[in-house]
């Protein structure tokens, strides 16, 4: 995965937005309704793919470039929700982080698919 700056996806993503009067619509219920319907979108793309085949979009450009468009605006949506809610995405990574860890500690979740409350 290449690096993505999001301090310099964020002022631009803000000043597209403004230049176009959108941050009327964009309310943080709306902003999440869209980021769901973009989510939706990229599901669709994989929908009734055989496992195999989705592992291999690479050899695919045509669909390797729809799953970049959905991508794009799924990130695109979930900065503008943290431009609205003023979260710090780094400290609520890691912060989740740190909760998963705890969840899903090494010995009982290494290799296995299970939820944390049903390991032993």
């Amino acid at each position: 995965m290449k690096s993505a700056n999001l301090e310099k996806l964020s002022p631009a993503i803000e000043q597209f937005m403004k230049d176009r009067d959108w941050d009327q619509f964009h309310s943080i219920k709306n902003l999440v309704m869209a980021l769901s319907v973009e989510c939706a979108e990229l599901v669709e793309l994989f929908q009734w793919t055989p496992e195999e085949e989705s592992n291999q979009l690479q050899s695919d450009p045509k669909k390797l470039d729809r799953v970049r468009d959905e991508v794009a605006d799924i990130t695109i949506y979930l900065i503008r929700i943290l431009q609205k809610t003023g979260i710090n995405l780094e400290k609520a990574v890691a912060d989740k982080m740190r909760q998963n860890a705890e969840k899903y500690p090494i010995a009982q979740a290494k290799g296995s698919s299970k939820k944390y409350d049903e390991h032993e």
